[in-house]
């Protein structure tokens, strides 16, 4: 049995842990640039507003019903989801993360003590641990799973778990999901399976198994074997390694000065060293890309991107950010307002790959630059991320919108939550 513990609406449940008059109220999270709706409470989304909406398009109702907006602050959800993940291994040995908020977890060793009961124990202890409501769904695949943790989040009278133990359970679940909503079935998949009349999940389970592998190929085959209770997709209990990694943003305004775009470029390509670091992999090749957006004017509307091959491959910051500027030269046009740059590192490898067999000298430039890394990184572990930085990283002119983002509760102590205290009565103690 496999289980997915999902936290429900984790955007907004995260903003609700540190601001408890929000319970009740309608909330909904923007974008990067505060662009349009990505995360929503089960209140605003019963006032109608949709996944998406761009904010311009709900001010009116935002202000008539009083909904609180907030921007992205990813660093807060960040720690919220690993302290979440880290509880929900606590409970069970083996974990797959999923996304930000979701986990997979093998469930077959827990039926002696309630496959039911330990869901429910583990959402109530996630909840006391961290204030993040999940929803648990419990099935014989990974896909079943995922179905059934829809189900608890969709049914209040679920108590937040739902059991798919029997087929006849199974099948009713598969009867009320459109087909567009299994899991690994998209929308052009779905119009595929809608031609051949497929258009519940339990259509699809009982469809012909050679009709789905013409129409979907291995995929399609592989998602029905899971709907009918044939696991083809086992925990990834190590994840795989990255096969790029970007970093980008949207700016706040149009930028036109190359010195400000130099500075846009250096930060993220400090940044994707730093996820590069983590990954403990280094790049070969390295693309910068530039792009005015598609509502600039017409005769000042440009996207151009350009690609280095790397023949040392690198991780360091310093290199890295030297080479996405000597890119951005080639690809720096004035007179174009820029709403957006980006720096992708491809060509990823482990740093030091089992069986290689290390050169005793690597050179001196290589040995100060890492010395270099490890200095910064230690640095920003100890002060806050950003305390030690390149010299050619900055913000302040490109900086994207963020006029309604919380505190960092738990990552900043400059922002940890401030309870006041309340004067105490002469003669109580």
């Amino acid at each position: 049995m496999f289980a997915l513990a999902d936290c429900n609406n984790f955007y907004v449940s995260c903003e609700r842990v540190f601001n408890p008059a929000l319970a009740g109220r309608p909330v909904v999270v923007l974008s990067n640039n505060d662009g349009c709706v990505i995360a929503r409470s089960e209140e605003s989304k019963a006032l109608g507003i949709a996944m998406g909406t761009p904010l311009f398009r709900c001010r009116e109702e935002i202000r008539q019903h009083g909904v609180a907006v907030f921007s992205s602050n990813y660093a807060l959800y960040g720690d919220m989801s690993s302290r979440v993940m880290n509880t929900l291994s606590s409970m069970a040995p083996e974990l797959e993360i999923y996304s930000i908020d979701e986990a997979f977890f093998d469930f077959s060793g827990f039926r002696r003590i309630g496959l039911r009961e330990h869901a429910l124990l583990m959402r109530r202890t996630v909840l006391r641990h961290t204030g993040i409501p999940v929803s648990i769904g419990i099935g014989r695949t990974k896909t079943l799973a995922k179905i059934a943790a829809t189900a608890a989040k969709r049914d209040p009278e679920s108590g937040g778990v739902v059991l798919l133990e029997t087929e006849a359970e199974e099948g009713r679940q598969l009867l009320r999901l459109p087909v567009e909503k299994v899991w690994g079935i998209g929308g052009p998949s779905a119009m595929k399976l809608a031609s051949a009349g497929i258009r519940t999940a339990a259509d699809l389970a009982d469809a012909p198994s050679s009709s789905v592998r013409r129409l979907l190929h291995v995929t399609g085959a592989r998602v029905q074997a899971e709907l009918r209770g044939r696991s083809c997709l086992p925990l990834e209990l190590v994840r795989p390694m990255k096969q790029s990694i970007c970093t980008s943003r949207s700016f706040g305004c149009g930028v036109t000065e190359l010195e400000a775009l130099r500075t846009a470029v250096a930060t993220f390509a400090s940044r994707a060293a730093l996820k590069l670091r983590r990954e403990g992999a280094t790049a070969s090749l390295l693309t910068v890309f530039l792009s005015t957006g598609a509502f600039a004017q017409e005769d000042l509307r440009r996207s151009a991107s350009r690609t280095a091959a790397i023949p040392e491959p690198l991780d360091d910051a310093m290199s890295l950010a030297a080479l996405a500027s000597r890119l951005l030269d080639t690809l720096y046009e004035p007179g174009h307002p820029y709403r957006k740059a980006g720096v992708l590192l491809g060509g990823l490898a482990p740093k030091n790959p089992p069986g290689e067999t290390l050169e005793l000298f690597t050179g001196e430039g290589g040995e100060r630059r890492e010395a270099v890394m490890q200095v910064m990184e230690g640095v920003n572990r100890r002060y806050g991320s950003g305390s030690l930085r390149l010299a050619s990283e900055d913000s302040r002119s490109w900086a994207p919108l963020s006029r309604h983002v919380s505190s960092r509760y738990t990552t900043s102590w400059d922002e940890l939550l401030q309870v006041p205290s309340t004067p105490m009565l002469p003669g109580r103690r």
